[in-house]
């Protein structure tokens, strides 16, 4: 190869590197001016450094075949800059490719005010929509794994507009006499998920958390209807219970007793007849009179998505549901009693099995799958990522082709993208899906089909990607939906590859 050759490379990569720079702040603009929420195939770009573009874009080669260029979505965000838009999600990767198969001679904005015209002209300036929308209160009871998580989503989202915002979070006194400084380090620092992305300081006169500029109340309390959030300006409040100690009807109900409380949601399965929230599945039998709700449990959202999209393609006859769980809290971390049977063995040394539930919690948000799973689990010596083994007899013959050919496009091109994530990679393991915020990955390399018999090995981040999950709910209990573009997707999926 010539030296010429080679300098091409660099070169090449360089004039990447300047084209994603150019990115940022339209980005960055468009996300706090109009909140227009950007991704590329699904990736969300906002937030992200100049190679968290590029490799966003680098994506769209795995499922593609073909790598998506900076230069063919740096003009549509110049256009979208100009147009004014209205609050939306927008995947201008799709758009991208659905231009190249599909512009027919127009021009790019005349292409956008057909693509997103519902949106287009839409935008309000903020006092405009401070003087329409009532402020979404959000309070987070309990500050452990999850609830430290959603409070980092809920605070990168608080930039983008009127969302939800993170109110409070509610514990029990730590007991030490820097017990704002202990939480604000938790919160800092993370040994799985890495350090937060931003600043928190302390504000112990006000008893506060202040995280990129989101002043957060730390309220001590014994119990969920001991809190008065009027008394701190907090009204109207989504309460996430991520304590897991209340799970039925009468013990979340105590939240709904504090004044400025109105609705809850838990991060557990619920008991008795609390509906259990499966977002991308069921969620649209929430209602307005809903006021206790479950989002599930992590297992339960990674699997149910991926058993739907099978079942409506190819109907399940029956099925089991082998869990591979990280080890989690409830265990113990060297040999010590344990109520439950074999969480008592020292958690990062053995293999637990264990039993679950979520095979059977599936049938609360997909019905038609009653009684036709079952389930076991194995805790395994991993601080996080986990994954689910699908072994399921078919009424459809299936090939591995067939299968991850059609997982694929769900994951891309369905209303379940957000759920189902996929991958073709033979070289991934757990720790490449930390931080992923779909509820579930396929791992295509694994799938095996013979004849009605197909076996899934589905991937999820059990914190994060659940996590993503809750939140999804939240926003819909508040009332905050986004449109999302582009709408049409099939006659130019192949685009990339022709």
């Amino acid at each position: 190869m010539s030296h010429e050759q080679i300098n091409q490379y660099l070169s090449n990569w360089t004039e990447r590197e300047s084209t994603a720079e150019a990115m940022i702040p339209l980005i960055g603009r468009l996300y706090r001016k109009n909140n227009v929420v950007t991704s590329v195939y699904g990736r969300a770009i906002i937030n992200q450094s100049v190679i968290g573009i590029i490799r966003a874009h680098r994506f769209v080669r795995q499922v593609e075949d073909s790598e998506l260029s900076v230069h063919d979505t740096l003009p549509m965000l110049e256009a979208m800059d100009k147009l004014e838009l209205g609050q939306a999600h927008v995947d201008i990767g799709k758009l991208a490719v659905k231009f190249k198969a599909e512009g027919n001679g127009r021009s790019l904005e005349e292409f956008l005010r057909e693509e997103i015209g519902p949106v287009v002209g839409q935008y309000r300036a903020e006092s405009e929509k401070n003087a329409v929308e009532e402020t979404k209160d959000v309070v987070l009871y309990g500050f452990g794994r999850i609830g430290r998580l959603l409070a980092r989503i809920l605070i990168e989202k608080a930039g983008g507009g009127n969302n939800l915002r993170l109110r409070a979070i509610v514990v029990r006194q730590g007991g030490a006499d820097n017990d704002l400084e202990k939480r604000a380090s938790l919160l800092r620092r993370d040994s799985v998920h890495g350090p937060f992305n931003g600043t928190i300081t302390v504000d112990e006169e006000n008893s506060a958390l202040i995280a990129n500029g989101n002043f957060i109340k730390v309220i001590y309390s014994d119990g969920p209807d001991k809190v008065d959030y009027t008394a701190y300006d907090i009204d109207n409040a989504i309460i996430i219970d991520n304590t897991g100690k209340w799970r039925d009807e009468e013990g979340l109900g105590l939240h709904l007793k504090s004044k400025g409380a109105s609705r809850v949601i838990l991060t557990a399965p619920g008991k008795g007849d609390i509906k259990n929230i499966v977002y991308g599945i069921n969620n649209d039998t929430i209602t307005d009179d809903d006021r206790i709700l479950s989002a599930a449990s992590c297992t339960t959202n990674a699997i149910t998505p991926v058993l739907k999209a099978i079942h409506d393609e190819f109907t399940i006859v029956d099925g089991h549901v082998e869990t591979v769980h990280s080890y989690t809290n409830d265990q113990n971390l060297i040999d010590n009693y344990h109520k439950g049977s074999r969480r008592g063995r020292s958690a990062p040394l053995n293999m637990v099995i264990t039993e679950t539930g979520a095979a059977k919690a599936v049938a609360k948000a997909l019905p038609e799958l009653k009684g036709k799973l079952s389930g076991n689990a194995i805790r395994v010596p991993t601080p996080n990522v986990s994954m689910a083994i699908l072994n399921l007899n078919l009424e459809k013959d299936v090939t591995v082709d067939s299968a991850n050919e059609y997982l694929r496009e769900m994951a891309l091109h369905s209303e379940l993208q957000k759920q189902i994530d996929f991958v073709n990679s033979p070289e991934v393991v757990s720790t490449d899906f930390v931080g992923s915020r779909h509820a579930g990955v396929v791992d295509a390399q694994a799938t095996i089909a013979n004849g009605k018999r197909l076996i899934l090995y589905v991937w999820y981040d059990n914190e994060f990607g659940y996590s993503a999950q809750v939140v999804r709910c939240v926003n819909q209990m508040a009332g905050i939906t986004y449109p999302i573009f582009p709408k049409r997707s099939r006659e130019w999926a192949q685009a990339l590859a022709d």
